[in-house]
């Protein structure tokens, strides 16, 4: 497992990249929000100075908000997806996070499809997260069985939601197979009450996960969801754990 955290909307870059380095992570996730000054609309003169700040971190992914599984029509969904992975190969992201955002197996698998070619050009890879509408292992690997474009589409396995949607955790990686590419691990007070608490502290079964991915090649990434709650400890206080929690599983 290679260790990185997610940079959070508001926190400019310097000040994530300082904390990653600081906490003995390898990489770093950027969310792709104005509030980061990451996004699809930057200048390329802006994208070299992006490189430039990450430094010796490698990026791991950017954690875009397209929503591959949506209704409504394709052109949108493709346009800015394709924005996004021309955005990735600049930044030097070998992956780009979407949500399903929906149920539609079917378009959803077209669109993936639709840029299977350019992610062969740009050498990066559309992650479908375990999320919303397909919170589940089985859930994203149906659609991603259906796309059938292995070499351009994976699945994220966000730890937190196959679990609170009653999969539990060997089911997903199951379920996932080889569609398997990236984790994001948090914890929760209870598969209710998703308010995130230290490493260890929840009800997510971390362990249970941990022992599961021993041997696991790709990144492993700390969620910290401190803007949508902003009553929880900062991060600085989280990463530790996190960063123990990988050590141990790694070996």
């Amino acid at each position: 497992m290679a260790f990185s955290t997610l940079g959070m909307p508001g926190q400019v870059l310097d000040e994530a990249v300082a904390t990653a380095v600081e906490y003995g992570c390898a990489g770093l996730e950027l969310r792709l929000h104005p509030d980061t000054g990451v996004h699809a609309g930057l200048s390329a003169q802006r994208r070299t100075a992006i490189r430039a700040t990450v430094g010796g971190l490698e990026i791991a992914a950017l954690a875009g908000y397209v929503r591959i599984a949506a209704a409504g029509p394709d052109e949108p969904v493709v346009r800015a997806l394709g924005e996004d992975l021309r955005l990735a190969a600049d930044l030097g992201a070998p992956t780009v996070r979407v949500f399903p955002g929906g149920e539609d197996v079917e378009a959803g698998a077209r669109r993936l499809r639709a840029v299977a070619g350019l992610c062969a050009e740009s050498g990066v890879r559309v992650l479908v997260e375990t999320h919303d509408a397909m919170p589940t292992g089985a859930a994203v690997g149906r659609l991603l069985d259906a796309a059938g474009v292995p070499e351009a589409a994976g699945a994220l396995w966000d730890v937190l939601h196959p679990w609170r949607h009653g999969e539990e955790p060997a089911q997903t990686l199951e379920t996932l197979g080889e569609h398997l590419a990236y984790v994001q691990v948090k914890d929760a007070v209870s598969a209710v009450d998703t308010t995130p608490v230290p490493m260890g502290e929840g009800g997510v079964p971390l362990d249970e996960c941990g022992d599961l991915l021993r041997g696991f090649g790709g990144w492993v990434s700390l969620e910290w969801e401190r803007t949508w709650y902003p009553r929880v400890a900062p991060v600085e206080e989280i990463l530790p754990g996190a960063r123990e929690w990988v050590t141990r599983f790694s070996s």
